[in-house]
């Protein structure tokens, strides 16, 4: 099986490109930034054994619809994804969110009236100020950067790539990560979504993370940098009943640092082993 999004499902702000592996209790992940679904593809087939496992590529990410003036926010991203799973039909299904996608899923049970059985949240956006560093500097002078020769900004796109994992890619998966931003157009898209992340879409519902009505369950990379563990032990303080799970020797991308202990956390019932 292979996590490649085929087919398409249109919003008002762009086709939005899915799909699904498996059969059994529907299980939905979200991506985050820089990433698309690809980021999934040990995880997902290995869900896909038990469950219906549906993934897609957020607005202007991987697969799905970049376009000049497109609204790929948080809010907007929420809006697709609220659309994709009324269109798949889904209640309750179980929920596992990486990076930003963590942001669209809150926004979504806590704003939009988005029901899950159950919340798992990885090295996810949610509260705090968590736009630093290099991304806050190009969130402030995104048209500046989107002036960048193509070659400095693949460079740039591929150091902050490889800043997020503690193990590194092999040469054909730091090239899939890294296609969708290549060129001119992907780097127009690349700015274009830094520049349109505002903590002002966490901050809405920051308040009300003491009233998520699912278990939730929380899990860090030990050693990430783009999201400390400061935020993970803030984020746990603010769940109340959350469980907190700590992944050794991983930065920001589990899925490539550590996929079998990510795997065997994702599988376990909620409430054993909490930390």
């Amino acid at each position: 099986m292979n996590v490649c999004p085929t087919r398409t499902f249109e919003t008002p702000d762009g086709a939005v490109r899915w799909d699904v592996l498996g059969e059994g209790d529907p299980v939905v992940l979200l991506h985050g930034t820089p990433f698309s679904s690809f980021i999934w593809r040990e995880i997902a087939p290995a869900l896909a054994r038990d469950h219906r496992v549906h993934f897609f590529d957020l607005l202007g990410y991987g697969r799905s619809e970049r376009r000049d003036g497109q609204d790929v926010g948080l809010k907007a991203q929420t809006r697709a994804f609220t659309g994709l799973l009324d269109h798949w039909g889904l209640e309750r299904p179980r929920v596992i969110a990486h990076d930003i996608g963590g942001a669209v899923a809150l926004r979504a049970l806590l704003l939009e009236g988005a029901r899950y059985a159950d919340l798992t949240l990885v090295d996810a956006v949610a509260c705090g100020d968590w736009g630093t560093g290099l991304f806050r500097l190009v969130r402030e002078n995104a048209r500046v950067f989107e002036q960048l020769p193509v070659y400095a900004h693949e460079a740039l796109a591929e150091s902050h790539l490889r800043y997020a994992s503690h193990s590194g890619y092999r040469p054909d998966v730091l090239a899939a990560h890294l296609a969708p931003w290549r060129g001119e157009e992907g780097r127009a898209a690349y700015y274009r979504q830094y520049g349109q992340l505002e903590q002002a879409a966490t901050d809405e519902f920051q308040h009300l993370l003491g009233a998520i009505p699912v278990p939730t369950r929380i899990i860090w990379g030990r050693e990430d940098r783009f999201l400390p563990p400061p935020f993970a032990e803030r984020l746990h303080a603010l769940i109340p009943g959350s469980e907190l799970h700590w992944v050794e020797g991983a930065v920001h991308a589990i899925q490539e640092d550590a996929p079998a202990q990510l795997l065997a956390l994702l599988t376990r019932e909620f409430g054993a082993g909490r930390e």
